[in-house]
C-alpha cells in the first residue's frame, strides 16, 4: 500500500458519499422521493435555505467520512471486505437509518414539526413518517438502495489488512 490506510478510508469514504449523495439527489429530481438529507442536516444548523444546503452538504460529507470508518472498523472486525459484505452492510445501515434516524428526528430537529403537533411558526419542515413514508413512498426503497451502494463501493475499494 502506497499510503496509510485512514488515507484509504478517506478516500473511499469520499468517493462512497459522493455517490450515495448523487443516488439521493438524483431520485429527489426525478421525483421518486422529496428526501434531502444534507438540508435537512443543515436546517438544523440555520433557517437560512440556501445556507443550510451548504452546510448540510459539509456535514453530509463529514458524517459520510465518519461512516466510512465505522465500515472499515466492521470490515476489520470480520476479516474481510468485498462489495457483497459491504452491499450487506448498507442494507443494514440503509434499515437503520429508516426504522431508527428518521422516527426520532423530528424531535431533536429545532425546525421540524413532529407527527403529534404538527407545524408552527419555528417548525415548518415536514416529519419523516414512518420509513420516511411522508417524503414520498418510494423514499424508503432509494435511502436502502443509496445505502447498498454506499457500502458495496466501500467494501469494494477499502483493501483494509
Amino acid at each position: 500500500m502506497l499510503w496509510p490506510v485512514w488515507v484509504d478510508i478517506g478516500l473511499w469514504g469520499f468517493i462512497a458519499t459522493m455517490l450515495l449523495t448523487a443516488l439521493l439527489h438524483a431520485c429527489q429530481g426525478l421525483g421518486f422521493s422529496r428526501l434531502s438529507l444534507p438540508f435537512l442536516l443543515g436546517t438544523m444548523m440555520t433557517g437560512d435555505r440556501d445556507r443550510a444546503y451548504v452546510i448540510g452538504a459539509l456535514l453530509y460529507l463529514a458524517g459520510g467520512w465518519i461512516l466510512a470508518f465505522g465500515y472499515a472498523i466492521i470490515f476489520t472486525a470480520l476479516g474481510q471486505s468485498s462489495w457483497w459484505l459491504g452491499a450487506l452492510v448498507g442494507a443494514g445501515h440503509g434499515l437503520m437509518v429508516l426504522l431508527i434516524l428518521f422516527p426520532i428526528l423530528s424531535h431533536v430537529h429545532p425546525r421540524m414539526a413532529t407527527e403529534y403537533d404538527g407545524p408552527t411558526h419555528l417548525r415548518m419542515l415536514e416529519p419523516p413518517g414512518f420509513l420516511a413514508l411522508n417524503y414520498g413512498y418510494r423514499t424508503p426503497l432509494t435511502v436502502i438502495v443509496a445505502h447498498i451502494l454506499f457500502g458495496a463501493v466501500l467494501g469494494a475499494g477499502l483493501s483494509l489488512p
